[in-house]
Order: structure tokens, then C-alpha cells, then sequence
């Protein structure tokens, strides 16, 4: 059993930057890929990308590809979302996620345990 506790979301301007962390524990992380999605009010949970068990791969969806850039450190057992260049659309509460296997790992479906989430809102 794998606990994920999101941190770092907060309000921040158009244009800003915020990094989130999310803390695993009770598993093998290193064992894992790690997703990001984000669930905007009224609207599902959506992709926003994924880092292989080593680090070595990442995948972004096209909304955030460019912008956005997903670290992890396996010593620390902390995958990372660093986000540039806010705009109001990204504005969600963000997830991260542990999946099994790295190719393909774009849905919901795809990860067996997930955090609580954390607020991210953007304001213009």
C-alpha cells in the first residue's frame, strides 16, 4: 500500500510559476511511474503527465507540454510538478498518482493509488 500527500498548491498570478511535491510512502517508489492529473470544477480528471520508475522518460499531455516539468528524486521518495507560464486554465486541484508500468499510463485507470490533492488557482 502506497500513501501519496500532495503539497505545494496555493494562488498565484497569471504568468507565475508553482512546484508541487508529492511524499510517498509504504511502497517501493522507485518501483513506480508516476502520473499528474488535475480536476478542474465540474470537469474530469484529466492527464497531465507522467515519469517513468528511473526518471529517465517523461510524457505530457499537450496542454501543459512546454510549460510544465515533472522531476522525481527516488532517495527521497518525492516526485515533483514544477509549473511555468500560469494561465487561468490551469487553475484544478492536482493529483499525483502511482502506476505499475510507464508506457500507456495516461488514464485514471492506469494507477493503483492516488493523493488527496492539493488546490492549484491561478488568477488573471
Amino acid at each position: 500500500q502506497v500513501q501519496l500527500v500532495e503539497s505545494g498548491g496555493g494562488l498565484v498570478r497569471a504568468g507565475g510559476s508553482l512546484r508541487l511535491s508529492c511524499a510517498a510512502s509504504g511502497g517501493t517508489f522507485s518501483s513506480y511511474a508516476m502520473g499528474w492529473f488535475r480536476q478542474a470544477p465540474g470537469k474530469e480528471r484529466t492527464f497531465v503527465g507522467v515519469i517513468s520508475r528511473n526518471g529517465d522518460h517523461t510524457y505530457y499531455s499537450d496542454s501543459v507540454m512546454g510549460r510544465f516539468t515533472i522531476g522525481r528524486d527516488n532517495a527521497k521518495n518525492t516526485v515533483y510538478l514544477q509549473m511555468n507560464s500560469l494561465i487561468s486554465e490551469d487553475t484544478a486541484v492536482y493529483y499525483c498518482a502511482a502506476a505499475p508500468r510507464y508506457l500507456g499510463a495516461f488514464g485514471t485507470t492506469d494507477y493503483a493509488y492516488w493523493g488527496q490533492g492539493t488546490q492549484v488557482t491561478v488568477s488573471s
